[in-house]
């Protein structure tokens, strides 16, 4: 089978491994190189940087919509399949006709649920218990085409984005070779998707990592988890930005929203906009990750001091 793969994220990178051992990888389309981090430095997608070892020549078009790529891909011969797995653009019809099995993505969300770019975070942040992949027969829409295979798994109470994200993107590896090889004997049908149930799962910027200490704890949990690792969730404390790695739901007295109740050796807990959340684990600016508990002791905090948004 003659394949290509576009992708991104680390979530495709799973992806991309089994799908090199089932078929012939052509090329791989990924982002182009873009300046990341507090110092901007230019820096290649995981998808490259996995891709460097292999044959298979690494396209990086600024947009796939322009006809320049168009007829790149048109030149690389007759195709069976296009794979697409967090690459981060809309696919023109134009390419989505070009393979003879059509182009088939891997997404993280149980469609219609969380279309978009976002899928696992949002399903953290919002608490969900149960998630799971989706492989999709894809048109021109947002993650609107017809469903091929999904596979259901549940989400850990502590369990954080990224966790999920590795956990779903060995499950899409997985999915993606049976749906390739059901397609290719004939016998796998697409399922339209229920519009009416769809929710969308859009993009996160840098200041959604802020804590708001109005919410209620449980929110506040699971935002900390939806961020985790990327871009880490933060607060302020001092005027000094504070990012926060782990927390939990606390049974603590009630507080003005950001303010601390206590500091012990399990960590720092601080009143929400109702219940508290315990921090277990932060990260002050320009030093490593620690223990709120440690964090703590060194600052010497004390209750009724606050953090802010």
């Amino acid at each position: 089978m003659r394949v290509v793969f576009m992708g991104t994220s680390a979530f495709a990178v799973p992806v991309l491994s089994e799908l090199r051992e089932y078929a012939d990888v052509i090329a791989i389309v990924t982002q182009p190189d873009r300046p990341s981090g507090r110092g901007r430095h230019v820096s290649e997608s995981p998808v490259k940087q996995a891709a460097k070892p292999f044959d298979s020549p690494i396209l990086q078009p600024e947009r796939v919509r322009e006809q320049s790529f168009v007829d790149r891909m048109s030149e690389l011969g007759p195709l069976d399949a296009i794979v697409v797995a967090a690459f981060g653009q809309i696919i023109p019809k134009s390419i989505l006709d070009i393979p003879r099995l059509g182009c088939v993505n891997v997404h993280g969300s149980l469609l219609p649920k969380y279309r978009g770019a976002a899928p696992i975070q949002h399903a953290v942040m919002n608490g969900e218990t149960r998630t799971g992949v989706t492989t999709m027969l894809m048109d021109p829409g947002l993650d609107t085409g017809p469903i091929l295979l999904q596979e259901e798994t549940g989400i850990g109470p502590d369990e954080t984005a990224g966790d999920l994200e590795a956990r779903l993107a060995e499950i899409g590896a997985r999915l993606l070779i049976r749906t390739l090889e059901g397609l290719d004997r004939g016998d796998l049908k697409p399922t339209p998707q229920d519009d009416s149930q769809a929710t969308l799962a859009r993009s996160f910027k840098r200041e959604d990592a802020a804590i708001d200490w109005n919410l209620p704890a449980e929110r506040i949990v699971n935002t900390i988890r939806a961020f985790t690792p990327r871009p880490g969730a933060y607060a302020l404390l001092d005027g000094a930005i504070l990012k926060i790695w782990r927390a939990r739901v606390a049974v603590a007295g009630e507080g003005s929203p950001g303010s601390i109740l206590t500091t012990d050796a399990n960590g720092i807990t601080l009143a929400g906009g109702t219940g508290a959340v315990l921090i277990t684990e932060v990260q002050p600016e320009n030093r490593k990750r620690m223990s709120a508990a440690e964090f703590a002791r060194g600052l010497h905090l004390k209750p009724n001091a606050r953090f802010g948004a």
